[in-house]
């Protein structure tokens, strides 16, 4: 099983940019794809973006498409998610998945 260990929350105003990173340990992050979610207070979690082993695909929930980015370093073992043009509905704490793992997650505020 993979362990990921999610940074890079805060707090920011909307408009605004962050970028979250997921380091990966304990088996081969290369032949896997990644994925990140969200949960918002009182809500479902949900998908934000995925992203193939090779990071040559990928996909995103039609709310963030055009603003976040997600991408990955397999040499150094972590999936990154870029956020621009933040809104404050995109406040959620942002969790990073392979599989069955799950990391525990980084708040994201976006708050003027």
């Amino acid at each position: 099983q993979v362990q990921l260990v999610e940074s890079g929350g805060g707090l920011v105003q909307p408009g605004g940019s962050l970028r979250l990173s997921c380091a990966a340990s304990g088996r081969t992050f290369s032949r896997y794809a990644m994925n990140w979610f969200r949960q918002a207070p009182g809500k479902d979690r949900e998908f934000v973006a995925a992203i193939s082993w090779s990071g040559s695909s990928t996909n995103y929930a039609d709310s963030v498409k055009g603003r976040f980015t997600i991408s990955r370093d397999n040499a150094k073992n972590t999936v990154y998610l870029q956020m621009n043009s933040l809104k404050p509905e995109d406040t959620a704490v942002y969790y990073c998945n392979e599989g069955h793992s799950w990391g525990q997650g980084t708040q994201v505020t976006v708050s003027s």
